[in-house]
């Protein structure tokens, strides 16, 4: 009787022990949140960036997801994991960030405010019932902070939630903005033609128009953005440009140092003496056009008869360039669409330092104008003699006078350019995140740009070759049945040795 209330005493304590142990995880757990993320590129571990942010944040922030509530597998990760990203947001802020998850389509009133506020749903292909259909679903974030508002119109499976909600963040908090000099004057295009690049920059920047007509202050501009000229620059504009860097200005450059016409098959090179301007400094933007054997491709109409055929050629003249520097600007970018461009080259002293950041494939060449587009042409190795071409870069150092300044540039001027009307097109993201980084590594001291390009939207499989794949298919084919063999062979002996003991005089089970 004693041993079994001794048995039920032990039992308590360990019920009791147990129980105290929980409440204690429970009360810690939610005073303190930490994980182990054992990702490649640290998706789930909030950046020093976004830490400065959160830290700034002196005002509630509420956020409220808006996520339909019975998601495909797929879109449910991306909820679970935007969740846990704002637990962690949450209680980094010490209580300052407020969020909650709503599911829109269970009450038609919670749909029409939500219109209201300027978010919709999305129109997706599911299986159901061995069948497709569309589904309306929401992937959406509002947040508000006092009578300011954004919106993160789509949480995009795999893409960079970091860097949405931290932006969206520091936008809500932001008071004083630097501000950033668009020169017009030489036929630039306007702000209105690079739409996505001039949205993302307003997260963190005011941007001007600025005419080359009187000195410009650093002070006042953090940096100068100067996007596919036409017109020449006078030399007193010339002046102008050298007066800011000498006072610690920094400039981004994209231009054209050729100008292609699908229209009329030709191409011909462009100056408007910033050419000459740069090669002062010992920075050469050759007038031949780039060609690469990665490439996009461009559709071509046949009309044959009453009908009308459409092919798509590979076209060497719209480099595909995915070879990339560890650069702030450049890191973690995949694929950059460029039309038209040229190479860019360094043969000034170390008093500069010069950067590559991004590169033509391992073939490529060049063409020198004036040319006519042969789009029916068979090329071959011999016309990419070149590798690695460099089509953007770096400058740090003094440019101009004595005092440390810095300059991107791009050998394509109407890389991150959208267009107008209904030559407007929609630009490659990676081309928007080129020129966006390279502003932020100029004029940008908050981190953010470390997160633009944060998430990991290609994983390539490693190709192996014939041999090793049926290495691999008949090892995985065999191993089972050797270890199901193996272990046969093992209990078999394993129960001879047992029956041999039996039979001994002095055997004790």
């Amino acid at each position: 009787m004693t041993g079994k209330m001794k048995n039920k005493k032990t039992i308590s304590l360990y019920i009791l022990l147990t129980v105290g142990i929980l409440l204690v995880v429970n009360i810690l757990s939610s005073r303190y949140f930490f994980r182990i993320d054992f990702t490649a590129d640290q998706r789930y571990t909030l950046s020093k960036a976004t830490r400065k942010i959160i830290r700034e944040v002196d005002h509630p922030i509420t956020i409220t997801a808006y996520f339909t509530k019975d998601l495909p597998p797929a879109l449910m990760q991306t909820r679970n994991d935007f969740k846990d990203m704002l637990v962690e947001y949450s209680n980094f802020s010490k209580g300052n960030i407020i969020f909650e998850f709503v599911s829109p389509n269970e009450k038609d009133e919670i749909e029409k405010k939500i219109a209201k506020e300027g978010i919709s749903p999305q129109i997706i292909n599911v299986r159901e019932k061995d069948q497709s259909v569309e589904k309306k679903v929401y992937l959406s974030a509002l947040l508000k902070s006092g009578d300011k508002k954004e919106i993160i119109p789509m949480i995009v499976p795999g893409a960079a939630m970091e860097y949405s909600l931290s932006s969206a963040i520091k936008k809500l908090t932001a008071t004083n903005k630097p501000t950033l000099g668009y020169v017009q004057g030489q036929g630039e295009p306007s702000v209105y033609a690079m739409q996505q690049a001039i949205g993302s920059l307003n997260v963190l920047y005011n941007i001007e128009n600025v005419n080359l007509s009187e000195a410009i202050s650093p002070e006042k501009y953090k940096s100068l953005m100067i996007v596919a000229p036409v017109d020449s620059f006078k030399e007193n504009e010339l002046q102008l440009l050298d007066s800011y860097l000498k006072r610690g200005g920094n400039l981004f450059l994209a231009i054209n140092r050729v100008d292609g016409d699908l229209n009329t098959a030709s191409g011909k090179d462009l100056t408007t003496g910033l050419e000459t301007w740069l090669d002062k400094k010992g920075i050469h933007i050759e007038n031949k056009f780039l060609v690469d054997a990665s490439c996009g491709k461009i559709t071509i109409r046949q009309q044959q008869g009453a009908f009308s055929i459409s092919s798509q050629l590979s076209f060497p003249y719209l480099p595909l360039i995915n070879k990339f520097s560890n650069h702030p600007a450049s890191t973690g970018l995949e694929t950059v669409f460029l039309q038209f461009a040229s190479p860019i080259s360094y043969t000034g002293d170390t008093t500069i330092q010069y950067t590559p950041m991004a590169f033509s494939s391992e073939k490529s060449g060049t063409v020198t104008p004036p040319l006519y587009f042969d789009i029916q042409k068979k090329w071959s190795n011999s016309d990419f003699p070149f590798s690695k071409l460099v089509v953007a870069a770096a400058f740090e150092g003094t440019l101009a006078g004595s005092s440390n300044s810095k300059m991107v540039i791009i050998g394509d001027g109407d890389f991150a350019v959208n267009g107008t009307g209904q030559q407007a097109r929609q630009l490659n993201p990676d081309n928007v995140n080129l020129m966006v980084n390279s502003i932020d590594w100029l004029s940008d001291d908050t981190g953010l740009i470390e997160l633009r390009t944060k998430g990991v939207t290609s994983r390539p499989l490693d190709q192996i070759d014939d041999n090793k794949k049926a290495f691999l298919k008949y090892l995985n084919l065999l191993l089972p049945i050797f270890l199901i063999v193996a272990y046969g062979i093992y209990r078999s002996r394993n129960n001879k040795i047992k029956e041999i003991k039996r039979m001994q005089e002095n055997y004790i089970n």
